[in-house]
C-alpha cells in the first residue's frame, strides 16, 4: 500500500489500513500493533504520521499503548455486536400517530444544558464557520440589494450551478436547470411527498426511517407501510416487490446511500435494480441523500438518481449536515416532477433565503467545500468509532449497535426488557437526551432502540454523559430482569 495523499490526511489512511487488519482477523485483540518503524517503511510515510495515527486509533479505543512496549490490540474491539436483521411488521400500511414525543425531542436540542445525543445534527466545531462568515460578509458588501430582495425558485443560478457540479464526483448528470433549491431537505422531501401522493395514499418507507418522515406523511394524512431494512445493504428489494404485489403503493421514500438511523448503505447493483423495479410500476422514488456526501469508504457513492433513465426519481438533499445547518438550504433534483414541484414550492413557501444562497455559493465556488469534507468524513468516522467503543463498554451485555456507512449517528438495540421511553425520561433527569426508538416506526416497533448523535466532540463531559447512560440501561436491563 502506497498512500498518495497530502501529509494532513495520510494519517487517516494509515488508520483505515490497520482497522482492516483487525477486520480481516490479521490482527487480533491482543496482539502487537506493527512497529512504527516497520509500518513507516511499508506504507512510505513518516514515522510522525504513523504516531499520529496510531494516538487516533487509541483514541478511538481500537489500539491500547503500553509503556516501553508499544500499541496493542484492544481486547474489546472486536466483541462488538452489530445490528441484526430484523423483520418489519408490515402487514398493512398504518396511520402515523406520535402525539408530543416529537416535539419534546426537538427541545431538548434547543436547551445547552443537556448533552445533544438526541438530534441528529453535526456540531459546528467541525463545520468552517469563519470561512462561511467571510462568504456571507463578502455577498452582503458586494451585493447589498440582491442579498435583501426575493430569490424565486428555482433559485440563485450560480448556486444551482454549484450544486449541479457535486454531482460529477459520483458520474451523474445534473445540470443547474434540474436543480430546484429549498428551505433545506425537510422542504424538499415534504414538497416531493405532495407532488407525487395526496391524503390517504400509502408510501412504503425502510424499517426503522426517519421520523422526520414519518411526522410528514402523518400530518399529510398519507399512510405508511415499513418495508424490511437490512443495517448493511439497506432496503430489502424482495420485500418491497412482495408489498408491491399485495397493496396499492403510491410512493417510495428511501435513503439508499447512509440511512438514517441504521447507517446502512445500498450495494451500486442494489440501487441499479431498485430503480429499474421502480420505472417497471411507474412508482416514484424520493430519495433522501442527505448524507450522501459523510461516507467513511474511499469512493463515493452514487446517489439512485444516477441510475435513473425514467425521470421518476426524485432526489433530495441539503448542506445541513455538511456545512450550515442554521442555512436552511437545501434542494430537489425532482426529474419528470419538476414542473409541479416547482408549482407548489412557489405557492407554499414562495422563496428561499437569498442572503443564504448567494453566500453558500461563493462559498462553493472558492473550492472550499471540497476540502472540507474531506476533513467532515475523517472526523465524523473516528467520531463514530469512538461512539461504538464506548457504547460497547458501558452499555450491558448483548446491546448491539450499528456500523454505519456514514453520518454522525448509532442504532443501539438494548437488551430485549428496556423500554427506550423509559431511558428517554431518566436520561432526561441527568440532562440527557437520546432519540427512543418508536419514533422511527408506524407501527411503534423498536421499543427497545435508541439512536445515538456522535456529531459531538467527545468532551470529557459528553464522555461522562455517555458513561452515565450506560448505567442508566445497566440498571432498566437488571431492573427489568428481577
Amino acid at each position: 500500500m502506497t498512500v498518495s495523499r497530502p501529509e494532513t490526511y495520510k494519517y487517516d489512511q494509515v488508520s483505515r489500513y490497520i482497522s482492516e487488519l483487525i477486520e480481516k482477523g490479521d490482527l487480533k485483540p491482543g496482539d502487537k500493533a506493527p512497529s512504527l518503524r516497520k509500518l513507516s517503511k511499508q506504507l512510505e510515510v513518516s514515522i510522525a504520521t504513523i504516531t499520529q495515527a496510531y494516538v487516533n486509533l487509541e483514541d478511538q479505543g481500537i489500539l491500547n499503548a503500553k509503556p516501553q512496549s508499544g500499541f496493542y490490540i484492544n481486547a474489546l474491539v472486536n466483541q462488538i455486536n452489530d445490528i441484526p436483521k430484523s423483520a418489519a411488521t408490515r402487514s398493512q400500511a398504518r396511520r402515523v400517530r406520535f402525539g408530543d414525543l416529537f416535539e419534546e425531542v426537538f427541545r431538548n436540542a434547543n436547551n445547552p444544558r443537556i448533552t445533544p445525543f438526541g438530534t441528529s445534527n453535526p456540531s459546528m466545531e467541525f463545520m468552517p464557520v469563519k470561512s462561511l462568515t467571510r462568504a456571507t460578509r463578502s455577498i452582503i458588501s458586494r451585493n447589498p440589494q440582491k442579498s435583501m430582495d426575493y430569490l424565486f425558485p428555482p433559485g440563485d443560478r450560480k448556486l444551482r450551478e454549484q450544486i449541479a457540479q457535486l454531482y460529477t464526483h459520483t458520474h451523474t448528470r445534473v445540470s443547474a436547470n434540474d436543480v430546484i433549491v429549498t428551505s433545506g431537505a425537510t422542504e424538499a422531501l415534504s414538497i416531493s411527498l405532495r407532488t407525487v401522493a395526496k391524503r390517504g395514499d400509502t408510501i412504503a418507507v425502510e424499517s426503522p426511517t426517519y421520523f422526520a418522515v414519518l411526522r410528514m406523511i402523518e400530518q399529510m394524512g398519507m399512510l405508511a407501510v415499513e418495508i424490511e431494512t437490512d443495517p448493511v445493504t439497506g432496503l430489502d428489494l424482495d420485500a418491497l416487490e412482495e408489498a408491491f404485489d399485495t397493496m396499492d403503493i403510491r410512493a417510495v421514500l428511501a435513503s439508499p446511500n447512509t440511512s438514517n438511523p441504521l447507517g446502512s448503505q445500498m450495494p451500486e447493483d442494489r440501487k441499479r435494480e431498485l430503480v429499474n423495479l421502480l420505472a417497471e410500476r411507474d412508482i416514484p422514488l424520493i430519495e433522501d441523500d442527505v448524507y450522501g456526501s459523510v461516507y467513511f469508504g474511499d469512493k463515493a457513492p452514487r446517489p439512485a438518481k444516477s441510475y435513473d433513465l425514467n425521470n421518476i426519481v426524485l432526489s433530495c438533499s441539503s448542506f445541513s449536515k455538511t456545512l450550515a445547518p442554521g442555512h436552511r438550504i437545501g434542494w430537489v433534483i425532482a426529474g419528470r416532477y419538476h414542473k409541479k414541484f416547482l408549482q407548489y414550492k412557489q405557492a407554499w413557501s414562495s422563496a428561499t433565503s437569498s442572503i443564504n444562497q448567494l453566500a453558500l455559493a461563493e462559498f462553493l465556488s472558492s473550492g472550499q467545500y471540497d476540502r472540507h469534507l474531506v476533513r467532515l468524513r475523517i472526523a465524523m468516522r473516528e467520531q463514530v468509532e469512538k461512539g461504538r467503543f464506548m457504547i460497547a463498554q458501558n452499555f450491558p451485555q448483548g446491546t448491539c449497535i450499528s456500523n454505519p456507512h456514514g453520518g454522525n449517528v448509532l442504532w443501539v438495540e438494548m437488551p430485549k426488557q428496556c423500554d427506550s421511553i423509559d431511558i428517554f425520561n431518566r436520561a432526561l433527569e441527568h440532562n440527557i437526551a437520546i432519540t427512543p426508538g418508536i419514533l422511527f416506526s408506524a407501527t411503534r416497533q423498536f421499543k427497545n432502540c435508541m439512536r445515538i448523535n456522535c456529531g459531538h466532540p467527545w468532551s470529557a463531559a459528553n464522555e461522562a454523559a455517555l458513561k452515565t447512560l450506560g448505567q442508566i440501561v445497566s440498571s432498566e436491563t437488571l431492573n427489568k430482569s428481577s
